[in-house]
């Protein structure tokens, strides 16, 4: 999926929630906005690919179309019944998905050219742990593709958005904002900007069930820069994207300052990418 389409992206986006097969559909659009990025950041998407968090699939199989080979892995088999169907509708013969801990990966050493990691470490028991397993199944050269973001922005929160985007989790703290999201997602779901096809929240409200907090690691710039100096990696090629607001109201100058700041850029930066290589 090599083909920016913004439209169906944004159809796909709005319907996510609905299903795993919606979900692995919206991560296949996706994917393409993805391809790209590797190739800004110098990644060669050949031979045989992991995607160490592989959700529905959707990713894991564009990746196979680029590749040799490409495996799908999840803690949970979210892709049972996602990317297995969507491989069938797509004629992917050269995709398998497997279901493991990314702490403890069931592949041999070595197993691979490119490990694919997007927005999966902050969600892991132990990010130490899966960078080292990371780490193990690439061969000698391979390269780990890493995207993450701050827990304190509005993308790394993994929150919903109230219809006054308001950041609930830096004025009341995380605990306090995931428990009011939960209670808005069964009382007044007006409040939030997502419907539920788009909204977790919200579809497990009306289920009567309550979404549990998935966030397991507190990422900041300075942790994932610990992280990655303890996991034996080489940083090949780092990007750290502000968000729209500050780049939109902030002078060149302050922003670039507080971008070196703690805690600051935390709550600035929306995404980073990183490409390690193993030595």
């Amino acid at each position: 999926m090599r083909t920016i389409d913004n439209a169906a992206i944004a159809d796909a986006a709005a319907t996510r929630f609905r299903s795993e097969y919606d979900y692995a559909v919206f991560e296949y659009r996706r994917s393409a906005k993805v391809l790209q990025a590797l190739d800004r950041s110098g990644v060669r998407v050949s031979g045989r690919i992991l995607d160490a968090g592989c959700g529905g699939g959707g990713t894991a199989l564009s990746l196979a179309e680029e590749s040799a080979f490409a495996v799908g892995l999840d803690l949970e088999a979210r892709f049972a019944g996602s990317g297995t169907r969507l491989a069938a509708e797509k004629g992917i013969a050269n995709a398998a998905f497997v279901q493991g801990d990314g702490a403890g990966l069931p592949f041999r050493d070595g197993a691979f050219d490119l490990v694919f990691s997007h927005s999966v470490i902050e969600h892991v028991t132990s990010a130490a742990a899966y960078l080292r397993e990371c780490h193990r199944v690439l061969r000698p050269g391979g390269v780990l593709y890493l995207s993450t973001a701050p827990t304190l922005s509005l993308a790394g929160a993994h929150l919903p958005r109230l219809l006054v985007p308001v950041p609930v989790h830096i004025l009341v703290g995380r605990r306090r904002a995931f428990a009011l999201f939960r209670g808005l997602a069964r009382r007044a779901p007006w409040m939030l900007q997502e419907p539920k096809e788009a909204n977790t929240f919200i579809a497990l409200a009306e289920q009567g069930k309550e979404k549990q907090d998935d966030v397991l690691q507190q990422v900041t710039v300075r942790v994932l820069d610990r992280w990655i100096r303890d996991s034996g990696f080489r940083l090949l090629h780092e990007d750290r994207q502000v968000t729209g607001f500050f780049r939109r109201w902030l002078p060149g100058a302050l922003r670039r300052r507080m971008e070196r700041t703690p805690w600051v850029q935390d709550v600035m930066i929306g995404h980073i990418q990183c490409v390690l290589e193993k030595a």
